[in-house]
């Protein structure tokens, strides 16, 4: 174990065998990120009976909105992602994720924003509720009851819908996302019913059982994923507009609970330049230069490498809306296989399942949130307890 600077400790090396240790494992998580992850499925289920409860229907009386913003930050920024996927190409309205505080220039009376925030107190999310009442744009508020954004959705006798407080936040993302959805399906803007909810619900509540703790690495899908990842600088790439908003939430909680660099984005836009990144001194060069007779257990010499993390979709079928046809994704998605192998570069596949854009949403985000918090323990880290983000609060407040 070694002690950093500013209170931070851990090991360098993943703990392989800590991984298989249930009781090891629970002591290293001592603020239940894992018992938090598996409630997905529950959260989708208890989110859309919340949003059952507020009433939504005034969202539709009001006829269809010129614009819809989602205003958060982290992973209240990223359910706009979600809605602005799920909504797809053929969506009849722009869908704005805004990341920062207020709202855009020339949102007014014919837009609605969603604000949406976990603590129900940051200040992204309320500023963009404040400056939607000011300007007589129509408001929903996502976020704990009895909170600031609450009170300013009272103030401005706009729909809310409760969500349980969860901390950190980036557990909550299906809490905060189903109602957001749910808000857009009463504008019309979304095709998302129950039989939908429901199934993506089962779908995290299988991932989560096949991910539990007490399943071993040869058979649990995001610790084999986690050991995969170790000591590399992970490359997260996705097939389809669906798949890269995976791949971006994975770079999150990557980030955030296991402290890895990593890089994400679309395959599409990866092709025109980040790929080449395979070539490069983490990547092929440094794949040349291994010692073929060398000692796989042994790394003592052996550099950081990268590591390739392909999240495909593959869509619903061959005449779904989108933006490009599904052939033309899938031969992207081949070749950047293709590269990597001809490299020596590892690859990961996480394949989308699901017969609805939500279940395959949830199929591509269960596994990687799971292998990030097996990623942390298995260095010793505290996947809840964050110090450098508890810092930059503290410091960026004074």
């Amino acid at each position: 174990m070694i002690d950093g600077t500013a209170g931070v400790s851990g090991h360098r090396d993943a703990d392989e065998q800590l991984l298989d240790d249930p009781r090891a494992l629970a002591e290293r998580d001592p603020g239940g990120m894992l018992r938090h992850t598996a409630s997905a499925g529950a959260q989708v289920r208890e989110s859309a009976a919340l949003a059952a409860e507020a009433n939504l229907s005034v969202l539709a009386g009001e006829g269809r909105p010129r614009a819809v913003v989602i205003a958060g930050i982290g992973t209240a920024g990223r359910t706009g992602d979600v809605l602005a996927t799920v909504a797809g190409p053929r969506c009849p309205v722009p869908v704005i994720p805004h990341r920062s505080a207020g709202v855009p220039g020339w949102v007014g009376a014919a837009d609605v924003v969603i604000a949406v925030s976990a603590s129900g107190r940051s200040p992204e999310a309320l500023g963009a509720a404040e400056a939607a009442h000011r300007r007589g744009a129509r408001l929903v508020a996502v976020g704990p009851a009895d909170s600031q954004l609450h009170s300013v959705a009272e103030r401005a006798r706009a729909p809310f819908i409760p969500v349980p407080r969860r901390a950190p936040a980036r557990a909550s993302l299906w809490g905060l996302t189903v109602p957001v959805l749910l808000a857009a399906r009463a504008l019309g803007l979304v095709k998302v019913n129950e039989a939908d909810l429901a199934e993506t619900a089962a779908r995290l509540d299988a991932d989560a059982d096949r991910c539990r703790p007490t399943a071993e690495s040869f058979v649990n899908p995001a610790k084999s994923l986690a050991l995969g990842l170790a000591g590399s600088i992970p490359i997260v790439w996705g097939s389809s507009p669906l798949a890269s908003v995976a791949a971006r939430r994975f770079g999150d909680t990557l980030s955030a609970n296991a402290r890895y660099p990593v890089v994400t984005g679309a395959l599409g836009e990866a092709g025109r330049g980040r790929v080449g990144l395979l070539d490069g001194v983490f990547g092929g060069l440094a794949e040349g230069e291994r010692d073929i007779f060398a000692d796989p257990e042994d790394s003592a010499d052996d550099g950081t490498r990268l590591r390739l993390v392909l999240l495909r979709d593959g869509g619903l079928n061959a005449e779904d809306d989108a933006d490009e046809p599904l052939a033309v994704e899938e031969r992207r998605a081949d070749a950047v296989q293709t590269l990597a192998e001809r490299r020596g570069v590892r690859c990961d596949v996480v394949t989308a399942e699901g017969g609805s854009a939500l279940e395959r949403l949830a199929s591509l985000v269960a596994v990687p949130d799971f292998a990030s918090i097996y990623l942390a323990l298995a260095h010793g880290l505290d996947p809840m307890a964050v110090p450098a983000i508890t810092e930059m609060k503290e410091l960026a407040n004074q």
